[in-house]
């Protein structure tokens, strides 16, 4: 297990890399294979029917800085989450392993082999990690969520390369298909002449989100279905069956109660439990990509939303303050310049980040002169193979008086986390 630190500036000539190097599924089949599944990393032709928002890079281009000031190594596969949570960065790969590094720049720049460790292995790959207190949660390829017991606090557990958070659950848990099992009504087909209760996720769960209080779990599976945990006992509270025609890849919620969901059907749906009924229903439904949707962002304020998705572009709604229920989105355009299909999307502060096949992150934001541009501040290089996932913070180390400065995380399918710093001045 290696850290090394990278001084030098992340503006690296890009890798050819063939779009057929690594294949995921992102569709959902009744059959045990198909060949209609189809890659989430195949790029196909870029969404030309949209305006594009991406402004051209001004003078302000010139005085952004950013570098890649670490890279993190240890994963021996696939990075395909990564969480910040308290003083840690959690990430999880697809040989099953969920590793936890410090958050803090100090500690990283010493170099320790024992600066990451693992800290649970269980079965199937992890597709997505929500943390709420001491709890961490876990999506996995083989149809189950597990909650795990944080525990970094141990002096005695530091000294050691890898140590196993206790798991407290695996959902749906077994009081909860015990009490389903005896009833008819608890139980939907999912393949011809195979039938199970609905609180079962029947194909990879791909992704995991928290309510606003925290209460909620709700978790998104390529068997075309949402389901909503109570994060108190775990109790599986609701599932929406064929939410979706095919696999669903993202799942956000904003946090006046609405839930989005993006889908190898390429399209995204607009979701909300209203006051005084039991279900979600269907608000909307958006559709303007023209493949799958594999990734979703909202802005702080959740007034605007950004998809991503194999067509290489990034698609920017924004809510309808003319709809009555508050749920519509209206298309603003697109944000271009990724040459492949888009995988990951994450906002932090004013600032959209996206990864992609293309091996590179792109960092937006918003032109303030003009409210329906956006300007791309920075292109890092220096992953190897498709981004995979993301995540970003303020640096808290940021004490200038003139910009800010933002810390993002990269996972890849190179399977290195790259940390990476830039600094952007105010406008």
């Amino acid at each position: 297990m290696k850290l090394l630190q990278c001084q030098v500036s992340c503006h690296i000539k890009e890798e050819n890399q063939s779009n057929n190097s690594h294949s995921f599924r992102s569709g959902y089949s009744s059959s045990s294979s198909s060949s209609s599944s189809s890659s989430s990393l195949t790029s196909q032709q870029s969404l030309q029917s949209l305006p594009s928002l991406s402004s051209s890079q001004s003078q302000l281009d010139q005085i952004i800085h950013h570098q890649c000031i670490f890279t993190l190594k240890g994963h021996t596969s696939y990075v395909f989450s990564l969480i910040l949570h308290g003083k840690h960065l959690y990430s999880g790969s697809s040989n099953e392993e969920i590793r936890v590094w410090p958050r803090e720049q100090r500690l990283l720049s010493t170099q320790n082999n024992n600066t990451n460790k693992i800290v649970a292995v269980s079965n199937g790959a992890i597709k997505s990690l929500v943390a709420l207190g001491d709890k961490l949660f876990s999506a996995h390829q083989d149809h189950k969520i597990r909650v795990w017991k944080i525990d970094n606090d141990n002096n005695n557990k530091h000294n050691q390369k890898s140590y196993h958070y206790q798991c407290l659950a695996t959902l749906p848990t077994m009081n909860d298909r015990f009490l389903r099992l005896f009833s008819a009504k608890n139980y939907v087909k999912v393949r011809r002449h195979k039938s199970c209760t609905w609180v079962h996720h029947v194909d990879t769960v791909s992704a995991l989100a928290l309510s606003n209080d925290g209460s909620l779990l709700y978790s998104a599976s390529w068997d075309r279905t949402f389901k909503v945990w109570r994060t108190s006992d775990f109790k599986c509270l609701e599932s929406v069956s064929k939410a979706h025609d095919d696999a669903i890849n993202a799942i956000v919620l904003s946090k006046d109660g609405y839930v989005y969901t993006g889908s190898a059907d390429k399209t995204i749906k607009v979701w909300k439990k209203h006051q005084g009924e039991t279900k979600h229903s269907l608000v909307a439904t958006l559709e303007r990509h023209k493949s799958a949707v594999n990734a979703l962002a909202l802005s702080n304020d959740g007034s605007v939303l950004y998809s991503g998705a194999c067509d290489r572009s990034i698609v920017v709604w924004e809510k309808d303050s003319s709809s009555s229920d508050g749920g519509e989105m209206v298309v603003k355009g697109a944000l271009r310049g990724h040459t492949k299909a888009i995988l990951c999307l994450t906002v932090v502060s004013d600032l959209l980040c996206s990864g992609s096949a293309d091996s590179t992150i792109r960092v937006w934001k918003k032109t303030r002169d003009d409210d329906k541009s956006y300007t791309c501040l920075a292109v890092l290089h220096g992953h190897t193979k498709p981004v995979k996932c993301l995540t970003a913070m303020v640096d808290p180390n940021s004490s200038s008086d003139s910009g800010t400065s933002y810390l993002i995380y990269s996972g890849s399918l190179d399977c290195d986390i790259k940390v990476w710093k830039i600094w952007v001045p105010y406008q």
